[in-house]
């Protein structure tokens, strides 16, 4: 037998110890077949078996250990409690569940073949109206859906929203279970993350919590700022090319803020349902030049109306104040609004698409980009229209 071999069969009998038992089968190892075995075991089981290991061979053994990865899997998974053969009748396994030390931990049995790779479970209820003579391979699921420890965690969630089962069984590379996952702990670390997604848009990172010291926040936050201190000037310059046309016509500054303010939102609308759409997995589904073609047409459309209200009050403003150009200018407010919130629309689904092309997280400080995008396209747009349409 080999080496890799002899691991794997030590896995599997430490696996169905409890705690001080499998610690007093791996005491007579090496502290590097200890680190082998312990590194194939959910890290809650980890903590549990080394809490009965002499101190030497903790820490020789957590030298072994290979690091869990974060955000995946195996960084959320609990022990697997009940991993039965096919051939335990319904009696046996009936025994075992009342024999266990903790039988409330455990919803359903797993259910092995020769080669100890996951067949199928069994519920419990079916356990009970089950014949005791009968096998578990009579009684039990087959094939059924499982994660494997390294896959990332948001995708767990995609891959699990539709079943909203209770527990999940993981498994390797070979359909060995090596633990279970519970539902309520998949979706918590999924709520987790989108809960940070309003902070990283700005900026805020997201290990960032209410009892983060100053010093700590100040520097998670500070780069960020500094960056769109970058971009704002960059849609300073654009305002500045155009500072003859707002010397002539002073009513367009009292409108740059509105313009700014009605496009900005518009493209945070269409970047928090981009956002939606990648996190719960519907891109995939759903075509991206279809999402560009709807946000387009919601920003013409909510640009249409917000811009005939806002050149209305250009028109009234500018009648108020002696200027007989009050019509063009409420027109060229009018398609300026128009524009600037298709533009806006259009950033909302290609700031955080471009973001994760590039490897970046999507969230991360993604409204800054968008609101750049939005001022340049926006205030470039209306003073442009009024240098055309009006001097």
């Amino acid at each position: 037998m080999s080496e890799q071999e002899d691991i794997a069969g030590l896995v599997r009998a430490v696996r169905g110890r409890v705690p001080m038992d499998a610690a007093q089968m791996l005491v007579k190892e090496t502290p590097e077949r200890i680190g082998a075995v312990l590194s194939e075991l959910p890290q809650i089981l980890v903590d549990r078996i080394k809490a009965y290991l002499p101190p030497e061979l903790q820490l020789q053994a957590s030298e072994s250990l290979a690091e869990v990865v974060e955000n995946t899997v195996g960084e959320i998974m609990d022990p697997a409690l009940a991993v039965l053969p096919q051939t335990t009748t319904v009696e046996e396994a009936i025994a075992f569940l009342r024999n266990h030390e903790t039988p409330q931990q455990i919803t359903y049995l797993y259910v092995t073949d020769a080669e100890d790779k996951l067949i199928g479970l069994t519920v419990i209820r079916d356990l009970l109206l089950a014949e005791p003579n009968q096998t578990l391979t009579d009684v039990m699921l087959r094939e059924p859906f499982a994660l494997t420890t390294d896959m990332n965690i948001a995708d767990a969630v995609k891959a699990a929203i539709h079943r909203h089962y209770p527990v999940y069984p993981v498994v390797d590379a070979d359909r060995h279970v090596i633990g279970v996952v519970r539902g309520w702990r998949l979706f918590e670390r999924q709520a987790i993350e989108i809960s940070a997604q309003s902070g990283q848009m700005v900026g805020v990172d997201k290990e960032e919590r209410l009892y983060t010291g100053i010093w700590t926040a100040f520097k998670m936050r500070h780069p960020w700022l500094q960056v769109n201190l970058l971009t704002a000037f960059a849609a300073g310059f654009v305002v500045s090319l155009f500072e003859g046309t707002i010397t002539q016509i002073v009513a367009l500054a009292a409108f740059l803020p509105i313009l700014a303010g009605q496009s900005g939102n518009t493209g945070c609308q269409a970047l928090a349902i981009t956002l939606r759409g990648m996190t719960l997995g519907d891109l995939s589904s759903h075509p991206v030049r279809k999402l560009i073609t709807k946000e387009l047409t919601l920003g013409a459309m909510n640009g249409l109306l917000t811009g005939t209200v806002a050149g209305a009050a250009m028109w009234w403003s500018a009648g108020g104040s002696g200027n007989d150009q009050g019509m063009v200018l409420g027109l060229v407010i009018l398609l300026a609004m128009t524009g600037a919130c298709m533009a806006s629309g259009l950033f909302g689904v290609l700031v955080p698409l471009a973001l994760r092309r590039f490897g970046a997280d999507p969230c991360t400080a993604s409204s800054i980009f968008l609101t750049t995008g939005t001022d340049i396209a926006g205030m470039g747009l209306m003073l442009g229209l009024a240098t055309v349409l009006v001097l």
